[in-house]
């Protein structure tokens, strides 16, 4: 009897234990990691979005067969994290800054992009980049414009679309047939949730994840971004998932 309660002890208390539980929308499943960080999983493909924080996070995820970065900061690009992955089978599509700073053991399969470039990485996969920038823009910003990049997913006949860290510019309040939405919105690296909220109800994504919500107060308050869409709009449905366990 000893012997079980320890291990249902051990079970209640370790990182998999905690990990938020996966959505599949569609024919997309969705597993949140941390802060930033989740897996994607498509058809075949693995796809690690700036793969970040405890190793034991990822256990029990397959291994992936693309990886993407969005920027340059140890929450985006952390060699960490990546050490201790196994990448062995996986591409990784990078901005320059990003492909800069990695080790020559992955230059081999490392693709680099600027913003508004496509990928197709097979038939029912294709990755477009878009900017991600901090408003207003200045020379010193933390998040230049053209240095990091959003992503848009077409998977099948499903859109993705991944932030970064950004405020509400022009390119993502543009956007439109957005199926899932990742949005940042974590002061004083991107945008209040205000300004998250006002760039979301524009171009109306139909189902949105708050994700990188850590600033430095602390966490924003998503169930008050989940109020501000649902005073505006029926279509749009937010999801708040634990990025924080």
């Amino acid at each position: 009897m000893k012997t079980i309660l320890t291990l249902l002890f051990i079970l209640v208390l370790s990182p998999l234990a905690a990990q938020d539980t996966p959505d599949t929308i569609g024919s997309i499943k969705i597993q949140p990691i941390f802060h930033g960080s989740l897996v994607i999983s498509y058809d075949n493909a693995v796809i690690y979005v700036d793969p970040y924080g405890d190793i034991e996070k990822f256990a029990q995820q397959p291994k992936p067969t693309i990886i993407l970065i969005t920027d340059i900061h140890g929450d985006h690009l952390n060699m960490e994290t990546l050490e201790a992955l196994d990448t062995s089978s996986a591409q990784f599509i990078v901005p320059k800054a990003v492909a800069e700073k990695l080790p020559e053991k992955y230059t081999s399969r490392v693709i680099t992009v600027s913003n508004g470039k496509n990928i197709l990485v097979k038939d029912n996969i294709n990755i477009h980049t878009i900017p991600m920038y901090n408003l207003p823009e200045s020379e010193d910003s933390r998040h230049p414009k053209g240095r990091g990049n959003g992503y848009i997913l077409t998977l099948g006949n499903q859109n993705v679309y991944i932030s970064g860290d950004t405020s509400g510019i022009p390119e993502m309040r543009d956007l439109r047939n957005i199926d899932i939405a990742f949005i940042c919105m974590n002061l004083p690296y991107t945008m209040d949730i205000h300004e998250a909220a006002e760039a979301v109800l524009d171009f109306k994504p139909k189902v949105i994840y708050p994700y990188h919500y850590r600033g430095s107060n602390g966490l924003s308050d998503i169930e008050e971004f989940k109020n501000l869409i649902s005073k505006s709009s029926n279509t749009i449905e937010v999801r708040l998932k634990e990025w924080y366990r």
